[in-house]
């Protein structure tokens, strides 16, 4: 905070108070955007794991499937090879984006209720630009 205390004091110097707050009024304000803007390493563990092409592709067919499909599905309707599916799925289920139930010699995989929020949220950005 007192980097923030001393940035603040210099800006509102230098700038002559430009926007007509005080350094206590700034320094306020900005201690309440910090608390609310903090990272979460859950966050950007997920967005991480959402910025390859094929994990996007592979949580939106999930969603889109609105149950499991087996991984050989997944298989059949991506472009990528096996391996590269596999390592998806496991960086997804690291990201908690994905969970996986085996039955027999296969693999189940379904998107979480986090995956969800995030697409919904996604989604919800599209309308506005």
């Amino acid at each position: 905070m007192v980097q923030v205390t001393e940035r603040v004091e210099r800006l509102v110097t230098e700038e002559a108070s430009c926007c007509g707050t005080t350094v206590e009024e700034c320094e306020q304000r900005l201690t309440e955007v910090a608390i609310e803007g903090e990272v979460d390493e859950t966050d950007v563990t997920a967005l991480s794991a959402l910025s390859s092409e094929t994990r996007y592709s592979i949580v939106r067919l999930l969603h889109a499937a609105g149950g499991e499909l087996c991984v050989c599905e997944i298989d059949a309707v991506t472009d990528v090879s096996d391996s590269a599916v596999s390592h998806a799925l496991r960086k997804l289920r690291d990201a908690g984006l994905v969970t996986a139930r085996k039955e027999g010699r296969w693999k189940y995989y379904s998107t979480t209720d986090r995956a969800t929020a995030l697409l919904v949220a996604l989604d919800g950005t599209r309308g506005e630009r």
